[in-house]
């Protein structure tokens, strides 16, 4: 099962009483990297398509909102996403295990788990048709994804991608 195909509702099979006392939320964390809500919006809607359900750019903007909303509410995906931004962060101090912090700059061909990482993001998110979605948004880099870092141009084109995936499949619902 893929994230999107759980109900717009809290998933039935969750516990009655979730534990919302955690200290980190996904958000600030990409909000301190430049990641707003709005920012990924804006990102987002540089690749926007008229679709069934999804006729104007302003519905369009309305349903990445709640689509994003829903994605980040899960904790899976939002320390799939933490785990790019350790990456990044271990990346640019120049710590990540056999790599320089070089290659890590120069974000050579031989480096695939930053793709891997956002494949997996999108997959989770909206299943195949996400990962089809990633690709368009990794490939093309609007907005903000072609200034980010090696790691985290992959999380955010996956997390947007996913995200873009279940808005243009769930439409107007």
């Amino acid at each position: 099962m893929k994230l999107s195909d759980s109900p717009l509702a809290d998933k039935s099979d969750r516990p009655t009483q979730i534990d919302r006392g955690f200290e980190y939320d996904i958000r600030d964390i990409l909000a301190e990297r430049g990641l707003s809500e709005d920012v990924l919006l804006a990102t987002a809607m540089q690749l926007y398509v008229p679709h069934p359900g999804i006729e104007t750019k302003e519905l369009a903007e309305e349903v990445f909102k709640r689509e994003l909303d829903i994605a980040l509410s899960d904790p899976n995906l939002c320390i799939l996403i933490y785990a790019g931004v350790q990456l990044e962060r271990a990346g640019e101090a120049g710590e990540l295990p056999n790599l320089s912090k070089d290659s890590y700059e120069r974000d050579l061909t031989f480096l695939v788990c930053d793709e891997v990482l956002g494949m997996s993001i999108s997959t989770y998110i909206a299943g195949h048709k996400g990962m089809f979605e990633y690709v368009r948004f990794d490939k093309l880099k609007p907005g903000v994804i072609k200034e980010l870092g090696p790691f985290m141009d992959d999380v955010v084109a996956g997390l947007i991608g996913g995200v873009s995936s279940s808005m243009y499949t769930r439409g107007g619902i």
